[in-house]
């Protein structure tokens, strides 16, 4: 038995059931948006760290749900096989960002659109999809939130601190307040008015006032 008809009846028939020039073409174009996709998430990435692997992530993700699909668009047998082994993998790294885990289902629908041959709207969504998350992610807010950090020695200060807080700011609005012995510690969400921090130096003079420190944030709070 030669080794032509040992695999005659599955693994040759199906070498040729994707065409050479449909993979090329499918890959192609797989990595070029992916790396389109990688450009977009570098001009909308607004973290404390920029992870480099994370962006060739999306490119490898974008490459490989591509390849997958069209093995199981070749073969109805194959796709069954693929989803029972597909369902036993469990991914443990921890999506930090909301606007990352888009970037990743962004990576797999290409792959999954283009593998199925419509590369006209893999091409076109992308472009529209990268233009609105260009626009409204690196749109700036007209109103920057700031948080202010208080420290005051008496409630009596705190009160002067607030009021004069309120008078110089459009917005202000308590987020913590931490009590101990001879301390009174308060995190303030403000908005200021034109810019102007020279409140932060009259709060600094006041008298029962410890410290006054400005921060700006992206306006997402725990606390």
């Amino acid at each position: 038995m030669t080794f032509q008809e040992i695999f005659k009846s599955s693994f040759l028939d199906n070498v040729a059931s994707v065409s050479l020039l449909d993979m090329v073409l499918a890959l192609a174009l797989a990595f070029g948006i992916g790396l389109f996709i990688l450009l977009v998430y570098k001009k909308t990435f607004s973290g404390v760290m920029y992870s480099s692997s994370f962006g060739v992530t999306l490119v490898a993700l974008t490459m490989i749900t591509t390849m997958v699909i069209l093995a199981v668009t070749s073969n109805v047998v194959l796709s069954l096989g693929m989803v029972g082994a597909l369902s036993i993998v469990r991914f443990r790294t921890a999506v930090k960002e909301p606007l990352d885990l888009a970037f990743l289902f962004w990576a797999i629908a290409v792959g999954i659109v283009l593998a199925a041959g419509m590369i006209p709207l893999a091409v076109f969504g992308s472009l529209i999809i990268g233009l609105i998350l260009l626009v409204f992610v690196n749109r700036k807010s007209h109103v920057n939130p700031y948080i202010v950090v208080l420290q005051c020695g008496d409630g009596e200060a705190e009160a002067q601190a607030r009021a004069l807080l309120e008078a110089s700011t459009r917005r202000c609005a308590v987020k913590s307040k931490t009590v101990r012995e001879g301390l009174v510690e308060l995190n303030l969400d403000v908005r200021l008015r034109d810019g102007d921090t020279g409140f932060v130096n009259a709060l600094a003079g006041l008298e029962g006032v410890r410290s006054a420190v400005l921060v700006s944030y992206n306006g997402d709070y725990l606390g």
